[in-house]
């Protein structure tokens, strides 16, 4: 579905991939000392909701909105958006490479996801009807690009994509026929088949997904796949343990019943703990209730007892301490130490996802080439 600046097939809305990263490396757990862990090079950890730590703006020169983000490294970071742009950056984001496939530039395209395995290899996804719906991989730090997938579907519209590992991965469809529509890779991407739908459940009137920060279908593991809706008379968080080929819907606590509420972003730190975020993204329509915490995998979903103060579209776990992970929006950021039962404002400033990397290197994004990382000021 699309999101903020493209009008939506199934009304008005759009794609949290997740926000576990594809490099398959393990979060470090936190000190029983309370002490902040070592990052490679002896650094300390600059941990959201220790005083002093907040988004540095980083630069970009670019004036697109990056919906897609895939964090790396704290030196190692890609953004996809608007206009077919797609940046890296491996300093830190004290320099940014153009780095946008000349086909997605020439033809405008809305670039909402991107997955990167490391500095040389991504995935990207364009959202749209039909063909505009593609996937392009890189395997040079994006200095060339193949199209590997162009939606032949006019019914189909794909919003989010993710990986397990370097080689599995899939993308999501609004419903097609009733059902949604699943991706799948067994290559990095440079291959795609529609998985059957028989192991799909119906989905419900108006119901779609997101594509408001690529985390709309997110990974954790080898197996386990969530994805989020919205648009219908319940905001729902489907579940697959098989990658994709059967799934079980849940229904989540976030506002629902309208085509601009539902589950915008998802976060799972592991097979268990999850986060969703989401609400009502209309400027000045309140969203309360907008987030929820799992603890069973997605089965069961309980309102968080402090949420957010407004829309949310994008959440990332810390990698360092169980409890902590950020919520991003376009009226700021917020964080919670407790896993996700009670959010504090970390700061202002408008940001539409977030991405944490293994080495705590935490970066958001959004409109006017917004690109940030968590640093201590």
């Amino acid at each position: 579905m699309r999101l903020l600046g493209v009008e939506a097939r199934a009304g008005v809305g759009a794609g949290l991939c997740a926000a576990a990263l594809v490099v398959g490396l393990a979060a470090a757990p936190a000190r029983a000392d309370g002490a902040l862990p070592a990052l490679p090079g002896g650094a300390a950890a600059v941990t959201p909701g220790r005083p002093g730590a907040g988004w540095a703006l980083k630069d970009t020169g670019k004036d697109a909105r990056f919906r897609g983000l895939a964090a790396v490294s704290r030196s190692t970071a890609w953004v996809a958006g608007s206009k077919g742009t797609v940046l890296r950056t491996v300093d830190g984001g004290r320099s940014w490479q153009d780095v946008s496939p000349p086909g997605a530039v020439a033809e405008g395209l809305e670039l909402r996801d991107v997955e990167a395995f490391d500095a040389r290899r991504a995935v990207a996804l364009s959202i749209g009807e039909g063909e505009a719906s593609r996937v392009l991989r890189t395997e040079d730090g994006g200095a060339t690009w193949t199209e590997t997938f162009r939606n032949p579907d006019p019914r189909a519209f794909y919003d989010c994509l993710t990986f397990f590992d370097s080689r599995h991965g899939l993308a999501m469809s609004d419903p097609v026929d009733g059902k949604f529509r699943i991706l799948s890779t067994d290559d990095g991407g440079r291959s795609w088949r529609v998985l059957p739908a028989e192991g799909m459940p119906a989905a419900l009137p108006g119901e779609a997904g997101f594509a408001a920060s690529g985390q709309c279908l997110v990974a954790a593991g080898p197996r386990d796949v969530w994805l989020a809706t919205g648009g219908g008379a319940t905001a729902r968080v489907l579940h697959s343990a098989d990658r994709g080929l059967t799934w079980r819907a849940a229904e989540s606590t976030l506002p629902a019943g309208d085509p601009a509420r539902g589950v915008f972003a998802l976060a799972f730190r592991d097979r268990t703990r999850g986060l969703a975020v989401g609400g009502d993204y209309r400027t000045g329509q309140a969203s309360p209730q907008a987030a929820a915490v799992s603890s069973d995998g997605g089965r069961t979903w309980s309102r968080a007892a402090t949420p957010p103060p407004a829309y949310r579209s994008g959440a990332a776990w810390y990698p360092y301490g169980g409890g902590t992970a950020l919520a991003v929006g376009p009226t700021g950021t917020d964080v919670t130490l407790d896993g996700g039962h009670t959010w504090r404002s970390l700061e202002a400033g408008s940001f539409d996802t977030v991405d944490c990397a293994p080495d705590a290197g935490c970066w958001a994004a959004g409109e006017k080439g917004r690109v940030a990382r968590l640093e201590r000021r």
